[in-house]
């Protein structure tokens, strides 16, 4: 009776286990674990095609994660993407003349913002607009453009 109750609590304990790291999984592959971060500061980025960048996206500079992206919408007057980036403060020294970019980790991955510092010496702030941006490149434009080129220059 006793050697059995012990195996109960061994394996219960087990079971606990697991369902910790599962739980712990999750967040890290939804990148919720990071919104217990300071606030930072929040910069917008406009794109004219953001292709499938996500709310809490990674946002890097020189591969190191900096921030995450807070939201997305859509600007009703100029038909364009507004990115908002929410930086760590620690990261304060990010040059005004920084470009942003959308990559795609790995030939599927996700995707995120990287920005690219450049050279002024007045930093972004709270509320500062990037006016450097280059939009995602979509692969399905990139497949359809090349297969346009190969059927107009299998016609002629």
């Amino acid at each position: 009776m006793l050697e059995s109750k012990f195996v109960e609590t061994i394996v219960g304990l087990f079971v606990a286990l697991g369902v910790a790291a599962l739980f712990m999984l999750a967040m890290k592959v939804s990148n919720l674990s990071s919104l217990g971060e300071d606030g930072g500061y929040d910069v917008t980025a406009r794109f004219l095609n953001i292709g499938g960048l996500k709310v809490r996206s990674p946002v890097k500079m020189a591969g190191v994660v900096i921030g995450r992206v807070k939201d997305i919408e859509l600007d009703r007057q100029s038909y364009e993407a507004v990115a908002t980036l929410s930086l760590a403060s620690k990261f304060d020294k990010i040059p005004t003349d920084t470009s942003a970019n959308i990559y795609t980790a790995g030939l599927l991955g996700e995707q995120y913002v990287s920005l690219d510092p450049g050279a002024e010496d007045t930093f972004l702030k709270d509320g500062d607009r990037i006016t450097l941006t280059q939009s995602a490149v979509v692969l399905e434009q990139l497949i359809g453009r090349f297969l346009y080129q190969k059927a107009a220059g299998d016609e002629g």
